[in-house]
């Protein structure tokens, strides 16, 4: 299934009180590494955008009067994410592009995806106690954010792209497939192993591969793949 990551940027914080989406921006992922489509627009709400927004993204109403509405963007946007898995920061996202898809009454954006993932209860199963916005995300995984100054739907897409791929990276690469090869494709290829040498881990080695599972088990509450694996192995 396809992915995509996510942003927005609003008038403020409140969708049931009127606030609108003024910038969309959307990232494809491919085989877990980012791929060149994209998704951006800037959009003009009709309305006033509350000061400690601005603030936040810099965006003013000047600057988006002469930007499309979402009714004319929306056709495109809908193509753009159908069927695939969207990956967001916070239910924020969601709530706001529901209440746009509301008004044109083209159902709710569940509707036209194929899941979505919210990255915030994540992080926040994965650093119970500790900050997690996307600042902080970015500093604990070494993604280099320094030229936020401003809040922006693509380049935070872009950013928790690089997080997402960083909080889930050696878990779904060790996933088993259930599906067998069919007959003559190339997963079905039969090797002759037999003249191959096969290199032991040293005990240290052991010891650190150890070191690390118990830190990842820390860290995930006990959900590290590698130790159900192992497991399902010796069962």
């Amino acid at each position: 299934m396809r992915q995509i990551v996510l942003d927005t940027e609003t008038t403020g914080l409140n969708a049931r009180m009127g606030d609108r989406v003024i910038e969309i921006g959307c990232i494809e992922l491919a085989g877990r590494s980012l791929n060149d489509r994209r998704f951006h627009h800037y959009l003009n709400p009709e309305r006033d955008i509350d000061e400690g927004a601005v603030k936040v993204h810099g965006l003013t109403l000047e600057f988006l009067s002469d930007k499309p509405r979402f009714a004319e963007i929306v056709e495109e946007f809908l193509g753009f994410v159908k069927g695939a898995r969207l990956i967001h920061t916070a239910s924020f996202d969601v709530e706001f592009l529901d209440r746009e898809l509301a008004i044109l009454k083209r159902g709710a954006l569940k509707n036209h995806v194929g899941g979505v993932i919210d990255t915030l209860p994540m992080a926040r199963e994965l650093h119970p106690g500790k900050r997690n916005t996307l600042d902080a995300l970015c500093d604990r995984y070494g993604v280099d954010n320094t030229g936020r100054t401003l809040h922006g739907a693509l380049k935070d897409a872009s950013l928790l792209a690089d997080v997402y791929l960083a909080m889930t990276r050696g878990q779904e690469s060790l996933i088993v497939e259930e599906d067998t090869p069919a007959p003559g494709t190339a997963g079905a290829v039969k090797i002759d192993a037999s003249g191959l040498a096969v290199v032991r881990a040293t005990p240290d080695e052991l010891a650190e591969h150890e070191k690390i599972l118990a830190a990842i088990d820390k860290e995930s509450k006990g959900k590290t793949v590698w130790r159900s694996i192992e497991a399902a192995t010796k069962a």
